[in-house]
């Protein structure tokens, strides 16, 4: 009886210091996500990308294709600097652990020039992004925790790369910088004759206004 007494005031107690933050049970997935951003109007075309895991595997062609950026029109100079929306959708990079670091090579069709870099996610970034899984946000505590953890990559002209996560409340949080270096195969790795992808109308006329904000990012 005094075993079932003293087992009963030890779960009243754990009951009583439960955190009400701890998303540790909310619904998760079991992969993280990884996106590319663009700064407005400044248009890339991701060809391959891969990702090293902190286990030293190596994942291959783990996205492709556009960047999420946007139109703001040409009322002054959007595309200085990354604004305050990063966000993109993605890939999820299926049987990876967290990432060591990962590789781009995308063309900077504005310029256009094509760059490659590999960028070094810190260890900073990897617990912010299981923290963002696993708690709930202070200022939303009735809201399950993130769903899936997320890397974004933004793609500059110049072959700057840019990475952020997002925190437990959405804020996204600059994690690394890495500047790339020239393909020197070209755009498609030599295979398009030099052609790179088009240049939307919307960007050239942005670029014929105010062009490439070079040093702002």
């Amino acid at each position: 009886m005094r075993v079932f007494i003293a087992l009963l005031g030890t779960l009243l107690l754990s009951g009583c210091h439960a955190d009400p933050l701890s998303g540790k049970n909310d619904p998760k997935a079991p992969w993280w996500q990884l996106g590319f951003i663009e700064p407005f109007y400044m248009e890339v075309w991701v060809e391959d990308s891969a990702v090293e895991d902190i286990n030293g595997k190596l994942f291959l062609r783990t996205g492709k294709g556009s960047a999420a950026g946007g139109d703001l029109g040409y009322d002054k100079e959007w595309a200085r600097g990354w604004g305050d929306k990063v966000g993109a959708s993605g890939w999820s990079v299926v049987g990876a652990d967290l990432p060591k670091r990962i590789y781009v090579r995308w063309q900077s069709v504005v310029e256009p020039q094509t760059y490659r870099a590999w960028i070094d996610i810190p260890e900073e970034a990897r617990k912010i992004m299981t923290t963002s899984t696993n708690r709930r946000c202070p200022e939303t505590p009735h809201q399950t925790a993130r769903y899936m953890a997320s890397v974004y990559l933004g793609l500059a002209p110049g072959g700057i790369v840019q990475a952020w996560v997002r925190d437990e409340c959405h804020h996204p949080v600059k994690v690394a910088r890495a500047q790339g270096e020239i393909e020197p195969l070209g755009p498609h790795l030599g295979k398009s004759n030099g052609h790179y992808y088009p240049l939307s109308e919307n960007s050239k006329r942005y670029m014929e206004q105010y062009g490439i904000p070079y040093g702002s990012w």
